[in-house]
């Protein structure tokens, strides 16, 4: 039977001991944060403790906390969130931990803990430019190897800064700037009295 969300985070308190930042549960979910000098060897922990087992990392993503509660947020930007399944014991919890700094965005890799973590962490890189230090294939996963910029940055623009099509007179792909002007779309409302309804 699994642990209840209280007994769980009870049980990961004593293993992380003065590594655990902050933690809390909400919707019935563990989330606990540690600084990053510490994620792979909080990381680690959680695996290999007796009473945790958290064998299997199911999802890594980086977050962009800049536009969090519109802006009011203070703190760094950029985290690295990682949730985690125990097969044994039947429990999860997210482990998250926050970049020291904005510019370059640089957190450990946890390929070592958990292989499968590899393209997660690519992906990561990739669309929000997190540095995964000691990743033995640290590059694009989703984007052009030419591709400027992260898009998953919250300051990224919408229409992107390039944009390719097939040129028929060169035979081949070409980049140009982006064409399109960038403009706000407010959605029609329809606001009749019977719509949707029974007449």
């Amino acid at each position: 039977m699994p642990l209840t969300p209280e007994a769980l985070l009870a049980r990961v308190e004593d293993a992380l001991g003065d590594k655990l930042v902050a933690s809390k549960i909400a919707i019935g979910e563990v989330t606990v944060e540690v600084r990053p000098e510490d994620w792979v060897e909080a990381a680690t922990l959680l695996r290999d403790e007796p009473g945790l087992r958290f064998d299997l990392m199911m999802d890594l993503c980086g977050m962009d906390y800049s536009a969090y509660k519109d802006g009011e947020r203070e703190g760094p930007r950029f985290a690295v969130v990682a949730h985690l399944l125990s097969v044994v014991k039947n429990h999860r919890l997210r482990l998250r931990a926050f970049c020291a700094d904005d510019e370059l965005p640089v957190i450990a890799s946890l390929v070592e803990v958990w292989p499968a973590v590899n393209w997660f962490e690519r992906e990561a890189f990739d669309l929000f430019g997190i540095v995964f230090d000691g990743h033995p294939d640290l590059r694009r996963i989703l984007t052009d190897y030419g591709f400027i910029g992260h898009p998953f940055r919250k300051d990224f623009p919408i229409s992107g800064h390039v944009e390719m099509r097939y040129d028929p007179d060169l035979k081949r792909v070409i980049y140009q700037p982006v064409s399109i002007d960038p403009r706000e779309i407010t959605p029609r409302i329809v606001r009749e009295d019977n719509y949707g309804g029974a007449a």
